[in-house]
């Protein structure tokens, strides 16, 4: 039986229903969970590990679009389930991922039948939505110099120290590579930062800290 404190308060015949149709899914990190144009079949609870969601345009520019952690689901698996169509974004494990696994017919059934899973999913995408909201806000939106900022406060190590490729920063930020070395470029220019091959060193966090402020003020 999976373990999430969100269905605690699933009913007994809720839980029959996912104990006895769900099973135990492993994926290494790195791995492809599923991919855009692939069937959707099976709704998908982690238990434990990460898994990264993203899109890809015709350019081949990717953003990520939410990450999925211990205890939740992924609203794009829900979607196509509900509406019976292929997976439209890609899901890679960041970490090795352990998920309880639910197939299309049981998850109609719990669906159907249990007000406590209804909750547990249509909350989840409640959820979910209002978090991709916010994602298109700061995209289309947001200053690209104060979200950078940012998120370089946020993934540097304790001593400054950021491992991350300009591609990478590029599609967490929904952008293009060439605008985030641009930016980086200027970063360095004013001795914020120090760039090397895949990593970084801060050199100024304060100032850096400042304008990331300026930009969680804007949003």
């Amino acid at each position: 039986m999976v373990q999430v404190p969100a269905l605690a308060g699933l009913d007994a015949p809720g839980k029959a229903i996912l104990g006895s149709l769900s099973y135990e899914m492993k994926a290494p990190a790195g791995m492809r969970v599923f991919g855009e144009g692939s069937p959707c079949q099976v709704f998908l609870i982690v238990r434990s590990g990460q898994i990264r969601v993203c899109k890809t345009g015709e350019s081949g520019r990717e953003i990520v679009l939410y990450r999925v952690g211990p205890g939740e689901t992924c609203i794009v698996t829900t979607a196509c389930l509900m509406t019976g169509t292929d997976y439209d974004a890609d899901g890679v494990a960041e970490s090795d991922i352990i998920a309880q696994a639910l197939p299309l017919p049981g998850f109609m059934s719990l669906l159907a039948q249990s007000a406590g899973f209804r909750q547990f999913v249509f909350q989840a995408y409640g959820t979910r939505i209002a978090d991709l909201l916010l994602r298109i806000e700061e995209v289309a939106f947001g200053k690209i110099d104060q979200r950078l900022a940012a998120m370089l406060g946020e993934r540097a190590t304790a001593d400054g120290l950021l491992v991350m490729t300009h591609y990478d920063m590029a599609v967490e930020l929904g952008t293009a590579r060439e605008v985030v070395s641009r930016q980086l470029k200027e970063f360095e220019r004013q001795g914020w930062v120090r760039l090397g091959r895949g990593q970084m060193q801060l050199l100024n966090p304060r100032a850096l800290v400042a304008l990331a402020q300026k930009y969680h003020c804007d949003v």
